[in-house]
């Protein structure tokens, strides 16, 4: 890049450029074009389904993967925006294949519907309860706004979430639980 700007190739795109990142705690290289997004990337690159592909435009959560720690929805960041960034999709929650005990809650709480909205849903969880351990309903409510939930489950998708709590108070929130994997 020079000037801030990619540089372009011969037939005047621009040229390819290396994102080096770590995903689910694994270092990845991926060459790709400077537009496209994390999402894709993460989708068909690197073949993570769960990162649901929803309105393209930030709007319904669905694509929401965590960066750094924070949730962000995918769909929004530049791949070469993550370089050099952890990458947590729901496949990455649980240790050695494990459920995390939010994904066990949401299951056992009779939340998960359709499972589009689940992972986005799940991660934007994860980062609101690593910033607020313990979140009112209201501050649960808020703070999942951005999650689009179409089969109108956002209620119990509440309480599931607030039925994790206590389970993340006691593992600290380290990643793991006992059972499969749920995604």
């Amino acid at each position: 890049m020079t000037a801030g700007r990619p540089r372009r190739a011969a037939s005047g795109t621009a040229a390819p450029v290396v994102v080096a990142l770590r995903v689910n705690g694994r270092a990845c290289r991926v060459v790709t074009a400077p537009h496209r997004t994390l999402l894709d990337l993460l989708r068909e690159d690197l073949g993570l389904a769960s990162v649901r592909r929803g309105c393209g435009r930030g709007e319904c959560g669905a694509c929401t993967v965590l960066l750094d720690g924070r949730a962000v929805n995918a769909c929004l960041v530049l791949a070469p925006d993550a370089r050099g960034c952890e990458v947590t999709t729901v496949e990455g929650l649980g240790a050695g294949g494990s459920v995390h005990p939010l994904q066990r809650a949401l299951v056992e709480s009779g939340a998960v519907r359709c499972g589009h909205c689940i992972p986005g849903l799940v991660l934007r969880a994860v980062a609101l309860l690593a910033e607020h351990p313990a979140p009112s309903a209201a501050e649960l409510r808020a703070g999942l706004a951005g999650n689009v939930c179409r089969c109108g489950a956002h209620a119990q998708l509440v309480r599931g979430i607030a039925l994790a709590v206590p389970a993340l108070r006691e593992t600290g929130g380290r990643r793991g639980g006992r059972g499969g994997r749920v995604q």
